[in-house]
């Protein structure tokens, strides 16, 4: 055995690609800072999900409810219904510049305008990307409300509940159910998109793989480790969703 891995490592190509891994994760501990950037990665991608999935339940059900009582409110008119409207408003000015900016874009403008003078980057790159989040997961949720029966919300009625109480206790329930795996599949659409975030100079994953490139001048080595990294997680929550989606459906039977 140890014979055939002297022979193997004797080929000229595995022994470079041998010492070009201990060129840039071995030596001096480099792979250290991976393991770094792979948890401010993992951190940022979770706390910017809950903050988004918080902004998106609040902007799905302002959204729908506008939507679904629009007619109704207007002829009886009021100040609640004043109210919706400018919230409502807000809203979509809030998902038109978030979903038509870069998120790159939005990142530099909250940690150079409107958080400049803080110096805890990874707070600032958590707000921004749950921020951005927030859109998306918005109108996912909105999809799901707006795909749940109609009967529903008389059901809800019938039981003596006003319009905020069906919304909480019978259709926000069944829309988690309806919109969880796309919801799952925004989580890893938001893990990748948090690459950037060494923009604003936090040591995230791929980050890591650039300051690895830097001291030891090999390209190759340190962005394919990042790149398979990533790939592998996908994969882990790619699978997670898939399974998910089966005992969804299952439970449905």
């Amino acid at each position: 055995m140890l014979d055939w891995l002297k022979q193997l490592y004797e080929i000229e190509w595995i022994a470079g690609l041998v010492d070009d891994f201990k060129l840039n994760f071995l030596d001096g501990d480099r792979w250290t800072w991976l393991l770094e950037g792979l948890g401010n990665t993992l951190i940022i991608t979770f706390f910017a999900l809950l903050i988004g999935v918080a902004i998106g339940v609040v902007v799905a059900a302002v959204r729908s409810t506008y939507d679904k009582n629009e007619e109704s409110m207007r002829q009886r008119g009021g100040i609640g219904f004043f109210l919706l409207r400018i919230v409502n408003a807000i809203c979509k000015v809030y998902l038109t510049v978030v979903r038509g900016t870069p998120a790159v874009v939005q990142l530099l403008i909250f940690y150079c305008i409107i958080f400049a003078a803080s110096t805890n980057s990874r707070m600032i790159a958590i707000v921004a990307f749950g921020i951005n989040s927030g859109a998306y997961v918005a109108e996912i949720f909105r999809a799901g409300i707006l795909s749940v029966d109609g009967g529903q919300f008389e059901a809800g009625r019938s039981l003596g509940f006003n319009y905020p109480q069906t919304m909480i206790h019978i259709i926000i329930p069944q829309m988690f159910k309806a919109v969880l795996p796309t919801l799952c599949n925004e989580f890893i659409v938001l893990l990748k998109e948090t690459s950037i975030a060494g923009y604003v100079g936090i040591m995230d994953l791929t980050k890591a793989g650039d300051l690895i490139r830097s001291r030891t001048y090999s390209a190759f080595m340190p962005l394919i480790m990042v790149a398979l990294i990533y790939l592998a997680m996908v994969m882990l929550l790619t699978w997670l969703v898939g399974k998910l989606e089966r005992r969804l459906r299952k439970s449905e039977r």
